[in-house]
């Protein structure tokens, strides 16, 4: 009776052994079938209105043509002396690890001086920084436009130093540091400090979530 009782208990042990070995093994066939958890996509904000501006390569660039993918707008302008190197130094920096990580993404640099900023001098700007022209836009266009897609687009502030002040300020005209995520269907999913390392680690994070199939 006593080897009996033995066996049986050795005979539960395995029995428990296997059962935990063989619950391993689904869970992990499942994590291998479902993947990672689904990030959770940022909301919607706003949407970006119609537009056509100018590119730096003097092709006409619209909302339309911006569409089918995410993209990152940001707001410049060549003269400044103040925080647009910052900015633009960080968005290079962003667009550089997005690509490493698989996340090509397109950039786009609004600038809010377009009556200094045309083409050319937008051209010498981009060329500062590295950008590469399939992947980073740099538009300009009539100073409404301008102002109608940063302030009633993109709500935000942007305003010009009244004159007698422009000249001694290094930033002649005041305007938002943030970048802007925008979709593929161009609805505003999130703004974030360029300066803000913080925000900026958010921006990838929320740039995968919608990113994801």
């Amino acid at each position: 009776m006593r080897s009996s009782a033995g066996e049986a208990r050795a005979r539960g042990v395995v029995w428990a052994v296997l059962a935990v070995v063989l619950g391993g093994v689904m869970v992990a066939g499942a994590w291998r079938l479902v993947g990672r958890p689904r990030a959770t996509p940022p909301p919607v904000l706003g949407t970006v209105p119609p537009f056509t501006l100018t590119e730096r390569s003097g092709a006409q660039v619209s909302a339309r043509d911006l569409a089918g993918g995410p993209w990152i707008a940001d707001f410049i302008f060549t003269r400044c002396q103040g925080i647009c190197p910052t900015l633009s130094n960080r968005l290079a920096a962003l667009l550089r690890r997005l690509e490493e990580r698989g996340l090509p993404v397109t950039a786009v640099s609004f600038t809010v001086d377009p009556t200094h900023d045309d083409p050319a001098a937008l051209r010498a700007y981009a060329e500062r920084f590295g950008a590469d022209p399939e992947r980073w836009l740099f538009l300009t266009g009539d100073l409404a436009a301008i102002e109608d897609v940063v302030r009633n687009g993109f709500r935000l502030s942007l305003a010009a130093l009244p004159e007698g002040e422009r000249e001694a300020s290094p930033e002649p005209i005041t305007h938002s540091d943030r970048f802007v995520l925008v979709d593929g269907a161009l609805r505003i999913r999130g703004y974030y400090h360029g300066t803000d390392q913080e925000a900026l680690a958010r921006l990838e994070r929320d740039l995968a979530a919608i990113a994801e199939p």
